[in-house]
């Protein structure tokens, strides 16, 4: 199994393409969101959603992903209101925004809306 490195709010799977910024109520993902990251994603986000009533997972520099990434938050967001807390995906790049539509995800995760100037 591939190891996870941490240093100071940076955590990065070996063999994959994914860091995590932040430990505290907002992570960054930077890379891929694929099913080579979910295991360290998942447990980062679960650990900020028991630390923190509300928690912003930013994808603003997420290059790509696919379903299982995306599931993993589903499921997290799931857990989180369940749980009386709030998970909330902020920035997805039009890409990962048309998957989460197309595979109907979106219906289970709260997205920052943008704001679109006139």
């Amino acid at each position: 199994m591939d190891e996870l490195s941490t240093s100071a709010g940076r955590s990065s799977a070996a063999g994959s393409r994914m860091e995590i910024l932040g430990d505290g109520p907002r992570l960054q993902l930077v890379g891929d969101l694929d099913g080579r990251s979910t295991y360290w994603v998942r447990d980062a986000v679960d650990a900020a959603v028991a630390a923190y009533e509300r928690v912003v997972v930013d994808l603003s520099e997420v290059d790509n992903a696919d379903l299982t990434g995306l599931r993993v938050l589903a499921v997290a967001s799931w857990r989180a209101t369940h749980a009386g807390r709030h998970l909330l995906v902020a920035g997805p790049r039009p890409g990962v925004r048309r998957l989460m539509h197309v595979s109907h995800l979106a219906r289970l995760l709260e997205v920052e809306r943008l704001d679109v100037p006139a």
